[in-house]
Protein backbone atom coordinates (compact mmCIF):
# COMPACT_ATOMS: atom_id res chain seq x y z
CA UNK A 1 0.00 0.00 0.00
CA UNK A 2 2.45 2.79 1.05
CA UNK A 3 4.46 1.39 -2.59
CA UNK A 4 1.12 2.59 -4.47
CA UNK A 5 0.48 5.61 -2.56
CA UNK A 6 3.94 6.99 -2.58
CA UNK A 7 3.75 6.05 -6.46
CA UNK A 8 0.62 8.28 -6.76
CA UNK A 9 1.89 11.01 -5.14
CA UNK A 10 4.94 11.06 -7.88
CA UNK A 11 2.20 10.96 -10.52
CA UNK A 12 -0.03 13.66 -8.91
CA UNK A 13 3.20 16.09 -8.55
CA UNK A 14 3.81 15.33 -12.25
CA UNK A 15 0.78 15.72 -13.76
CA UNK A 16 0.16 18.99 -11.04
CA UNK A 17 3.01 20.46 -12.68
CA UNK A 18 1.65 20.68 -15.95
CA UNK A 19 -1.16 21.79 -14.95
CA UNK A 20 0.19 24.34 -12.99
CA UNK A 21 2.18 25.71 -16.09
CA UNK A 22 -1.02 25.83 -18.05
CA UNK A 23 -2.93 27.70 -15.07
CA UNK A 24 -0.08 30.33 -14.82
CA UNK A 25 -0.25 30.60 -18.37
CA UNK A 26 -4.06 31.07 -18.11
CA UNK A 27 -3.91 33.53 -15.34
CA UNK A 28 -1.36 35.57 -17.02
CA UNK A 29 -3.88 36.40 -19.51
CA UNK A 30 -6.96 36.30 -17.41
CA UNK A 31 -5.16 38.82 -15.24
CA UNK A 32 -3.54 41.12 -17.64
CA UNK A 33 -5.97 41.40 -20.43
CA UNK A 34 -9.17 40.17 -18.40
CA UNK A 35 -10.10 37.61 -21.30
CA UNK A 36 -10.88 33.66 -20.11
CA UNK A 37 -8.44 32.36 -22.68
CA UNK A 38 -10.53 29.35 -24.23
CA UNK A 39 -8.33 28.65 -26.84
CA UNK A 40 -5.40 28.09 -24.07
CA UNK A 41 -6.05 24.63 -24.30
CA UNK A 42 -5.58 23.91 -28.26
CA UNK A 43 -2.31 25.79 -27.88
CA UNK A 44 -1.68 23.46 -25.06
CA UNK A 45 -2.37 20.80 -28.15
CA UNK A 46 -0.59 22.36 -30.76
CA UNK A 47 2.79 22.47 -28.04
CA UNK A 48 2.13 18.25 -28.14
CA UNK A 49 1.56 18.28 -31.64
CA UNK A 50 4.54 20.23 -33.11
CA UNK A 51 6.81 18.30 -30.44
CA UNK A 52 5.80 15.02 -32.51
CA UNK A 53 6.40 16.27 -35.61
CA UNK A 54 9.68 17.82 -35.12
CA UNK A 55 11.01 14.68 -32.73
CA UNK A 56 9.93 12.85 -36.20
CA UNK A 57 11.71 15.17 -38.30
CA UNK A 58 15.06 15.38 -35.99
CA UNK A 59 15.52 12.66 -34.37
CA UNK A 60 15.56 14.44 -31.06
CA UNK A 61 13.16 14.93 -28.59
CA UNK A 62 15.21 17.73 -26.62
CA UNK A 63 15.33 19.81 -30.00
CA UNK A 64 11.03 19.48 -30.11
CA UNK A 65 10.29 20.57 -26.80
CA UNK A 66 12.81 23.86 -26.97
CA UNK A 67 11.87 24.60 -30.64
CA UNK A 68 7.58 23.61 -29.96
CA UNK A 69 6.80 26.07 -27.39
CA UNK A 70 8.11 28.86 -29.73
CA UNK A 71 6.01 27.83 -32.28
CA UNK A 72 2.66 27.98 -30.24
CA UNK A 73 4.22 31.81 -29.42
CA UNK A 74 4.16 32.71 -33.64
CA UNK A 75 0.51 31.26 -33.17
CA UNK A 76 -0.02 33.37 -29.75
CA UNK A 77 1.07 36.43 -31.64
CA UNK A 78 -1.35 35.84 -34.55
CA UNK A 79 -3.95 35.32 -32.27
CA UNK A 80 -3.47 38.45 -30.40
CA UNK A 81 -2.18 40.77 -33.32
CA UNK A 82 -4.87 40.19 -35.74
CA UNK A 83 -8.02 38.92 -33.80
CA UNK A 84 -8.24 39.82 -29.87
CA UNK A 85 -6.33 43.40 -30.54
CA UNK A 86 -9.07 43.88 -33.14
CA UNK A 87 -11.86 43.10 -29.77
CA UNK A 88 -10.33 44.84 -26.91
CA UNK A 89 -13.07 47.82 -27.66
CA UNK A 90 -15.66 45.49 -27.71
CA UNK A 91 -18.18 44.25 -26.05
CA UNK A 92 -16.66 41.18 -23.86
CA UNK A 93 -18.59 38.49 -25.20
CA UNK A 94 -16.97 38.61 -28.72
CA UNK A 95 -13.89 38.12 -27.55
CA UNK A 96 -15.21 35.24 -25.30
CA UNK A 97 -16.85 33.89 -28.59
CA UNK A 98 -13.92 34.60 -30.60
CA UNK A 99 -12.07 32.58 -28.80
CA UNK A 100 -14.12 29.94 -28.68
CA UNK A 101 -14.48 29.56 -32.24
CA UNK A 102 -10.42 29.78 -32.12
CA UNK A 103 -10.53 26.92 -30.28
CA UNK A 104 -12.71 24.96 -32.37
CA UNK A 105 -11.28 25.70 -35.61
CA UNK A 106 -7.48 25.08 -34.24
CA UNK A 107 -9.03 21.69 -33.34
CA UNK A 108 -10.25 21.15 -36.50
CA UNK A 109 -7.04 21.97 -38.33
CA UNK A 110 -5.19 19.69 -35.76
CA UNK A 111 -7.43 16.80 -37.71
CA UNK A 112 -7.17 17.88 -41.03
CA UNK A 113 -3.15 18.17 -40.81
CA UNK A 114 -2.33 15.27 -38.55
CA UNK A 115 -5.60 13.51 -38.67
CA UNK A 116 -8.45 11.61 -35.97
CA UNK A 117 -6.29 9.36 -34.93
CA UNK A 118 -3.78 9.91 -31.90
CA UNK A 119 -0.40 9.19 -31.81
CA UNK A 120 2.36 8.48 -28.82
CA UNK A 121 5.47 9.88 -28.50
CA UNK A 122 8.24 7.45 -26.65
CA UNK A 123 10.58 9.72 -23.89
CA UNK A 124 14.58 10.36 -25.27
CA UNK A 125 16.29 7.48 -24.53
CA UNK A 126 18.21 8.86 -21.36
CA UNK A 127 15.08 9.28 -19.93
CA UNK A 128 13.62 5.84 -21.11
CA UNK A 129 12.88 2.90 -18.44
CA UNK A 130 12.98 3.43 -14.40
CA UNK A 131 14.87 4.35 -11.41
CA UNK A 132 15.42 2.74 -8.28
CA UNK A 133 14.40 5.24 -5.44
CA UNK A 134 14.83 2.77 -2.81
CA UNK A 135 11.13 2.60 -1.66
CA UNK A 136 9.37 2.05 -5.21
CA UNK A 137 10.69 1.82 -9.20
CA UNK A 138 9.70 4.98 -10.67
CA UNK A 139 9.96 5.91 -14.59
CA UNK A 140 12.57 8.48 -15.37
CA UNK A 141 10.93 10.82 -17.52
CA UNK A 142 8.19 11.56 -14.96
CA UNK A 143 10.91 12.54 -12.54
CA UNK A 144 12.93 14.70 -15.36
CA UNK A 145 9.02 16.28 -16.06
CA UNK A 146 8.76 17.04 -12.57
CA UNK A 147 12.69 18.63 -11.98
CA UNK A 148 12.31 20.44 -15.06
CA UNK A 149 8.83 21.76 -15.12
CA UNK A 150 10.29 23.24 -11.66
CA UNK A 151 13.01 24.82 -13.26
CA UNK A 152 10.55 26.52 -16.00
CA UNK A 153 8.24 27.69 -13.02
CA UNK A 154 11.08 29.24 -11.20
CA UNK A 155 12.31 30.83 -13.64
CA UNK A 156 9.26 32.40 -14.75
CA UNK A 157 9.04 33.36 -11.03
CA UNK A 158 12.20 35.07 -10.66
CA UNK A 159 11.41 36.49 -14.40
CA UNK A 160 8.38 38.48 -12.74
CA UNK A 161 9.31 39.45 -9.58
CA UNK A 162 13.16 40.14 -10.57
CA UNK A 163 12.51 42.25 -14.32
CA UNK A 164 11.24 45.32 -14.81
CA UNK A 165 9.27 43.76 -17.79
CA UNK A 166 8.00 41.36 -14.94
CA UNK A 167 6.75 44.22 -12.87
CA UNK A 168 4.89 45.61 -15.42
CA UNK A 169 2.93 42.41 -16.03
CA UNK A 170 2.22 42.08 -12.61
CA UNK A 171 1.16 45.41 -12.53
CA UNK A 172 -0.76 44.57 -15.39
CA UNK A 173 -2.76 42.21 -13.54
CA UNK A 174 -3.72 44.77 -10.44
CA UNK A 175 -4.63 47.61 -12.48
CA UNK A 176 -4.48 48.15 -15.92
CA UNK A 177 -5.26 51.71 -15.86
CA UNK A 178 -2.23 52.20 -13.88
CA UNK A 179 -0.07 50.82 -15.94
CA UNK A 180 -1.55 53.05 -18.85
CA UNK A 181 -1.29 56.22 -16.57
CA UNK A 182 2.63 55.58 -15.97
CA UNK A 183 3.11 55.79 -20.32
CA UNK A 184 3.45 52.32 -20.80
CA UNK A 185 2.15 51.11 -24.09
CA UNK A 186 -0.25 48.54 -22.87
CA UNK A 187 -1.18 46.85 -26.25
CA UNK A 188 2.62 46.24 -26.10
CA UNK A 189 2.08 44.86 -22.79
CA UNK A 190 -1.21 42.36 -24.02
CA UNK A 191 1.31 41.37 -27.15
CA UNK A 192 3.59 40.17 -24.77
CA UNK A 193 1.61 38.58 -22.42
CA UNK A 194 -0.85 36.49 -24.50
CA UNK A 195 3.20 35.32 -26.11
CA UNK A 196 4.15 34.17 -22.55
CA UNK A 197 0.96 32.36 -21.55
CA UNK A 198 0.67 30.58 -25.53
CA UNK A 199 4.51 29.63 -25.04
CA UNK A 200 3.62 28.36 -21.40
CA UNK A 201 0.38 25.93 -22.87
CA UNK A 202 3.47 25.05 -25.12
CA UNK A 203 5.39 23.84 -23.28
CA UNK A 204 2.85 21.81 -20.95
CA UNK A 205 1.46 20.13 -24.09
CA UNK A 206 5.58 19.67 -25.16
CA UNK A 207 6.49 18.19 -21.71
CA UNK A 208 2.94 15.60 -21.83
CA UNK A 209 3.65 14.14 -24.96
CA UNK A 210 5.43 11.19 -23.66
CA UNK A 211 3.09 10.40 -20.60
CA UNK A 212 -0.43 11.26 -22.14
CA UNK A 213 0.01 10.90 -25.33
CA UNK A 214 -1.52 13.05 -28.45
CA UNK A 215 -5.48 13.01 -29.40
CA UNK A 216 -7.08 16.25 -31.32
CA UNK A 217 -9.45 16.85 -28.25
CA UNK A 218 -6.48 16.77 -25.59
CA UNK A 219 -6.80 20.96 -25.64
CA UNK A 220 -10.61 20.99 -24.71
CA UNK A 221 -10.28 18.04 -22.29
CA UNK A 222 -7.70 19.93 -20.43
CA UNK A 223 -9.11 23.27 -20.03
CA UNK A 224 -12.01 22.92 -17.52
CA UNK A 225 -9.33 21.68 -15.11
CA UNK A 226 -7.10 24.74 -16.15
CA UNK A 227 -10.12 27.20 -14.69
CA UNK A 228 -11.31 25.05 -12.06
CA UNK A 229 -7.04 25.38 -10.53
CA UNK A 230 -7.46 29.42 -11.49
CA UNK A 231 -10.91 29.52 -9.75
CA UNK A 232 -9.14 27.36 -6.81
CA UNK A 233 -5.95 29.52 -6.70
CA UNK A 234 -8.37 33.04 -7.05
CA UNK A 235 -7.88 35.12 -10.02
CA UNK A 236 -4.91 36.99 -10.63
CA UNK A 237 -2.65 34.79 -8.07
CA UNK A 238 0.34 33.60 -10.17
CA UNK A 239 1.68 31.56 -7.08
CA UNK A 240 -1.70 30.39 -6.00
CA UNK A 241 -2.32 28.85 -9.13
CA UNK A 242 1.05 27.18 -9.07
CA UNK A 243 0.22 25.60 -5.51
CA UNK A 244 -3.36 24.80 -7.08
CA UNK A 245 -2.33 23.15 -9.90
CA UNK A 246 0.01 20.88 -8.04
CA UNK A 247 -3.05 20.50 -5.57
CA UNK A 248 -5.36 19.36 -7.93
CA UNK A 249 -2.75 16.99 -9.39
CA UNK A 250 -2.13 15.51 -6.18
CA UNK A 251 -5.72 14.83 -5.58
CA UNK A 252 -6.15 12.67 -8.67
CA UNK A 253 -3.22 10.69 -8.38
CA UNK A 254 -4.67 10.01 -4.63
CA UNK A 255 -8.46 9.68 -5.66
CA UNK A 256 -7.41 7.21 -8.59
CA UNK A 257 -6.10 4.84 -5.25
CA UNK A 258 -9.68 4.79 -3.57
CA UNK A 259 -11.92 5.81 -6.10
CA UNK A 260 -10.62 5.37 -9.77
CA UNK A 261 -14.07 6.32 -11.43
CA UNK A 262 -14.11 10.28 -9.05
CA UNK A 263 -10.54 11.14 -10.58
CA UNK A 264 -11.93 14.10 -12.79
CA UNK A 265 -14.89 14.80 -10.17
CA UNK A 266 -13.21 15.53 -7.11
CA UNK A 267 -11.08 18.93 -8.91
CA UNK A 268 -14.62 20.10 -9.75
CA UNK A 269 -15.89 19.34 -5.66
CA UNK A 270 -12.77 20.92 -4.79
CA UNK A 271 -13.74 24.00 -7.14
CA UNK A 272 -17.38 23.98 -5.72
CA UNK A 273 -16.71 24.06 -1.86
CA UNK A 274 -13.67 26.69 -2.82
CA UNK A 275 -16.52 29.14 -4.40
CA UNK A 276 -18.80 28.41 -1.74
CA UNK A 277 -16.73 29.15 1.29
CA UNK A 278 -14.13 31.34 -0.51
CA UNK A 279 -14.83 33.13 -3.37
CA UNK A 280 -11.91 34.86 -3.94
CA UNK A 281 -10.02 31.79 -3.99
CA UNK A 282 -7.52 30.15 -2.12
CA UNK A 283 -4.90 32.72 -2.58
CA UNK A 284 -7.23 35.52 -4.11
CA UNK A 285 -7.73 39.44 -2.95
CA UNK A 286 -10.41 40.36 -5.06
Amino acid sequence: MTFLVLSQILNGLAIGMLYALMAVGLTLILGVLNIPNFAHGVLYALGAYFTYTISELTGSFYVAILVAPFLVVLVGFVLESQGIKRLYQAHHDYQLLFLFAVALILQEVIIIVWGPVGFSVLPPAALFGAVDLGLLVYPKYRLALVVFSALVIFSLYFFLTRTNLGAILRAGIENREMVTVLGIDINKVFFLTFGLGAYLAGMAGALATPIMGLTPSMGLDILPICFVIVVVAGLGSIPGAIIAGILIGLSQGLTTIWWPEATNVVIYIMMGVTIIFRPQGLFGIR
